[in-house]
């Protein structure tokens, strides 16, 4: 099954397949970028564990509970007046923290393994806000401060809709996905590109070190090599919505009309 979308495909938010979804996506950039580069750079993929909090489904899993209740041998016979047991008004998925694993690239000189360029696919921990402890956004605002005070450069891929965007010092314009750039050269500026659900997604430059010219980013080239490898089609069930959040009025009749145009709804 061909890419269904001219740019980001929204179900591939959902948190049953975001985490193989940047994972892929990060081995296939780094795959495109590696071919353009000279000798004197490498492309290296970083991992990392960070915990989610994710909401377990029920009848998923293999965990032992604590206490066992067993059936009393012999039973009981003695006549006990017991209180009928009230049944749980309510039942709903507990949030567990789980580990996630996650990787990044780094462009790094040869010679001496200095980080050249940085390049985040942004996750949900990265763009989850808190007030009772530091949050996800919290701890990677303080990674991305740190790069910005050094003579790296930094490219953020954010392709979720939801959670908190990277800080600026200005609003962003209302559009579901974005990519920024900030060359070590030109901070506090920021190059932005936002992107809509109908409109491909850019193919961006990545800076090296001076003298030395950008190599270049296609972005939906990268989705459409993972999509077709991993078989997120088998994954994926187009009859339902997209995860949340919701979309617009606009971008919902749009999305409806491209899942029926491609054969995916009836």
């Amino acid at each position: 099954m061909e890419y269904p979308f001219p740019g980001m495909d929204p179900f591939l938010e959902a948190p049953n397949l975001w985490p193989d979804v940047h994972n892929s996506l990060i081995f296939a950039i780094r795959d495109q970028i590696q071919r353009q580069l000279n000798p004197n750079y490498v492309a290296v993929i970083t991992p990392y564990i960070t915990y989610e909090s994710l909401q377990i489904a029920p009848n998923r899993g293999g965990i032992v509970p604590d206490v066992g209740i067993l059936e009393p041998t012999p039973p009981i016979t003695a006549s006990v007046s017991i209180a009928p047991v009230a049944p749980a008004p309510l039942t709903l998925p507990a949030e567990m923290a789980v580990e996630t694993r996650y990787a990044r690239l780094e462009l790094r000189s040869v010679d001496d393994e200095t980080l050249i360029t940085a390049i985040e696919v942004l996750s949900p921990v990265n763009k989850r806000a808190g007030s009772t402890k530091p949050s996800g956004a919290g701890v990677y605002q303080e990674k991305r401060e740190k790069l910005f005070w050094s003579n790296a450069h930094l490219l953020e891929i954010d392709l979720l809709r939801n959670g908190v965007r990277p800080p600026l010092a200005y609003p962003l314009p209302d559009k579901p996905y974005f990519i920024f750039l900030s060359r070590a050269e030109r901070r506090p500026n920021v190059d932005i590109w936002p992107t809509t659900l109908q409109e491909p997604l850019p193919v961006v430059p990545v800076p090296l070190r001076h003298p030395d010219p950008d190599v270049t980013l296609d972005i939906g080239a990268a989705l459409r090599q993972i999509y077709a490898s991993a078989r997120y089609e088998r994954r994926i069930d187009y009859r339902m919505d997209p995860p949340s959040p919701v979309l617009s009025e606009e971008d919902t009749t749009w999305l409806e009309a491209r899942l029926q145009e491609v054969g995916l709804r009836p």
